[in-house]
């Protein structure tokens, strides 16, 4: 059977259109150079920086949140035993000069007579809500990867940063002085509901009936999870899941003269790590999860229509230490039974 060349030609030109496609769905979009980033938090080059003080003599719009910045861990920053990079308004905002020019104590007091509250010109600030998130993380690890926080050093390459998510998406800092918060930090106990406003899926599994008590606050998705970034998968503060798992079920972690094999390392094997329709967080019911791997067995030595009734019973009922023991079997086959 002879191919023409005209079949082989079409086929050269199709098979070069298919990997011209491909070629685009693979190729890594380029990434913004740190330096960009850098530029658009620089603020206005013909501003100069004027100080707190200077910013709020003449107008009170913003002594509510002046007083809530100074009894925060950031505006005990700004006092002389700090040894930490100095922090006001202009660090997060930029040089305020422009912002306040022409405002004078004179001005403040004649539109109190008119009945208007005197404001800066925020045009001349930098537009923290509309620059890339990249560029808003990096106001605040300007100083927060020179100080005490050593696990930052992974926010760059971990999934929040990756996908676009900013420290203030979760630390929204203005909002917190607002309501007369001094603390900046976020409390475990809220967490979950930070958390659930990404990850919709997580909190439908925290709905189910067989779950973690992350919903009545007894842990919290901190404890699992560093959501600042780690080296390990799912940003899991351990460096395997059994590992982790084993912070809490410390009975399960062995090691056991009888282990169950392939289970040893991961234990999402057999659990649904948030929520299970299923006890005790399986994936499957008993003893359709045992199947996966395990052939069936009668639990009775009859042949009769009766014994095939006990065909598929619930396996832990006889192996009860399905996840490691020392104890051998009656039989000394190490069948998990004790």
């Amino acid at each position: 059977m002879t191919v023409s060349f005209r079949n082989i030609f079409f086929f050269l030109i199709l098979l070069i259109i298919i990997l011209a496609g491909c070629e685009t769905l693979t190729t890594s979009k380029p990434i913004i150079p740190i330096r960009e980033y850098e530029k658009m938090i620089v603020g206005r080059l013909d501003a100069q920086y004027v100080g707190t003080h200077n910013c709020l003599f003449a107008c009170h719009y913003h002594d509510k949140i002046k007083n809530n910045f100074e009894a925060s861990t950031m505006g005990v920053q700004l006092t002389r035993k700090a040894c930490l990079p100095l922090v006001n308004c202009e660090s997060c905002h930029g040089p305020g000069s422009l912002a306040i020019e022409g405002i004078t104590p004179e001005k403040v007091e004649q539109d109190a007579k008119e009945g208007k509250q005197t404001a800066c010109n925020y045009g001349t600030f930098i537009d923290i809500k509309n620059i890339p998130p990249q560029a808003q993380s990096l106001i605040c690890l300007k100083c927060h990867t020179a100080n005490a926080t050593f696990n930052l050093h992974n926010w760059n390459t971990g999934a929040h940063a990756v996908n676009d998510v900013s420290c203030i998406d979760c630390h929204n800092i203005c909002k917190a002085f607002k309501k007369g918060s001094p603390d900046l930090t976020v409390r475990p106990r809220d967490t979950s509901e930070m958390c659930y406003k990404c990850h919709q899926e997580i909190m439908a599994e925290f709905s189910l009936p067989s779950r973690h008590p992350v919903p009545e606050k007894r842990i919290f998705c901190t404890d699992c999870h560093d959501p600042h970034g780690t080296t390990n998968d799912k940003l899991l503060r351990k460096t395997t899941v059994k590992e982790l798992c084993s912070y809490c079920h410390a009975e399960k972690e062995g090691p056991f003269a009888f282990e169950h094999a392939d289970l040893t390392e991961d234990c999402r094997t057999c659990h649904s790590p948030h929520g299970s329709v299923n006890n005790n967080l399986l994936l499957l019911r008993e003893p359709l999860l045992c199947l996966q791997c395990h052939s069936g067995h009668l639990t009775s030595s009859s042949s009769t229509l009766e014994a095939k009734g006990a065909f598929y019973t619930r396996c832990t009922d006889c192996h009860s230490q399905i996840h490691g023991t020392d104890i051998p079997s009656a039989s000394g086959r190490g069948r998990f039974t004790q």
